[in-house]
């Protein structure tokens, strides 16, 4: 297929907007440039729209196998073309968990039979993340896993995650991790601050974070094992990260948009939709987020993508599954509220969805250039509508920003040089 993305604009090496064409052949960008030749091209004018590197998300939940009321393959993939992801990681909370060469290679399959996006499924680190029994690393990577986590819950045992970075390194992959030490959860529902006070519900304090993260920098230190911390959420954990980075230790991080965007001051009452592992911290670390993000202590944002039924978060704020959707709102989210307030440049905002999280985990893609991968995605910034989940692509509504004004809507997601998704509907 050869084409032309006609009158749009991309970012120049400064970090402004200029007016430019994009053409595609076959799966790759062959031309960037003004009022590129369209002899034999199909057109599609963009006009005036910001064209992008494809955006990629390297912390979602699919759900699929065992989850598929909540969210499956196919779902999940058009709700990260909607929002312009065009590379996804999806965690292995899974029933059943790929722990096995067998498990993984049948959700490679199903990924190939029913994904619209690049999937890059991620391997539990231990039996079905029982935290007991590590997994066979090195061939459940030859069938294709991407790194290995046990994504909802931290593996408690700090033998067992040595060996699993031992292993890990052996091999050249990642432990990714979500950092909780579970005798510090108080069976908690909420950060551990004042709104835990004001309704009495039991919290889960910072410290069960950062104790965790402090525990396996030091052990990715001895086993010379790339360590990734999920979704971080607290000051003293930025803090860890930065000492680490200082000291020359192999460690990366995310933030996810709503821990950038809210703290438990925002929580409305007890609204299960703004229930969510890690919780909603302060206001302190909330700005250590942003803070962290900005000097590069935090690597890149992921928007660990939760569905679940209506019916589940209806239960409650402290009997609700933990967890919002955020693929189809993350980049109008952080466009509206940190690029027009001018906390974060189009280009910072950009990389920290592109060209970081695929340099941490050396992926290759995640920019905009001359003989790469037409992943791409092409952005109205000018255009403000309100987020509505009942719009949303994706089997979970569970969302705290319903009715928030944003502009940056992505309008047409393209993967391999194959248009995937365009407003009003999914092209496969």
């Amino acid at each position: 297929m050869l084409f032309v993305l006609k009158n749009g604009l991309i970012l120049d090496e400064l970090g402004e907007l200029k007016k430019s064409d994009v053409k595609v052949e076959d799966g790759k960008i062959i031309e960037i440039g003004e009022k590129l030749s369209t002899e034999g091209c199909e057109i599609i004018s963009v006009d005036g729209q910001f064209i992008s590197a494809g955006f990629i998300d390297l912390h979602v939940h699919l759900r699929e196998p065992g989850g598929e009321h909540k969210e499956t393959i196919a779902t999940g993939t058009r709700s990260a073309a909607r929002g312009g992801f065009t590379t996804i990681a999806p965690m292995p909370n899974t029933r059943p968990v790929p722990d096995t060469k067998e498990q993984m290679e049948w959700l490679q399959n199903r990924i190939k039979e029913t994904a619209v996006v690049k999937v890059l499924p991620y391997a539990s680190i231990t039996t079905r993340q029982l935290g007991e029994e590590l997994t066979n690393f090195k061939s459940i990577k030859e069938a294709g896993a991407f790194a290995f986590t046990d994504d909802g819950v931290g593996v408690q045992s700090a033998g067992k995650m040595l060996e699993a970075m031992k292993q890990a390194a052996s091999i050249g992959a990642s432990i990714v991790a979500h950092c909780e030490e579970n005798t510090l959860i108080n069976k908690g529902s909420v950060h551990e601050g004042e709104f835990s006070k004001k309704h009495d519900i039991n919290g889960i304090p910072s410290v069960c974070e950062s104790v965790h993260i402090a525990r396996d920098i030091l052990l990715a230190e001895a086993a010379g094992c790339h360590y990734h911390v999920c979704h971080i959420s607290t000051k003293e954990s930025v803090r860890v990260v930065r000492d680490a980075k200082r000291a020359g230790i192999n460690v990366t991080a995310e933030v996810t948009p709503h821990h950038l965007l809210l703290c438990e001051d925002d929580i409305p009452g007890l609204d299960p939709n703004f229930k969510m592992n890690p919780p909603l911290r302060g206001k302190a670390d909330q700005e250590a987020l942003i803070e962290g993000l900005l000097d590069g202590t935090i690597d890149f944002i992921a928007t660990d993508h939760a569905p679940h039924a209506a019916e589940e978060k209806a239960e409650g704020m402290q009997l609700a599954p933990f967890g919002i959707v955020g693929l189809e709102t993350a980049f109008p989210l952080l466009y509206t509220h940190f690029v027009l307030r001018k906390k974060f440049t189009l280009k910072q905002l950009v990389d920290f969805l592109t060209i970081e999280p695929a340099k941490a985990f050396g992926l290759t893609g995640g920019v905009l250039k001359v003989g790469e991968t037409a992943d791409i995605t092409v952005v109205d910034l000018e255009t403000e509508a309100a987020i509505d989940p009942s719009e949303f692509l994706s089997k979970g509504k569970n969302t705290p920003f319903t009715g928030w004004n944003c502009k940056g809507w992505p309008t047409l997601t393209i993967v391999d040089g194959n248009i995937v998704w365009e407003k009003g509907g999914i092209t496969v």
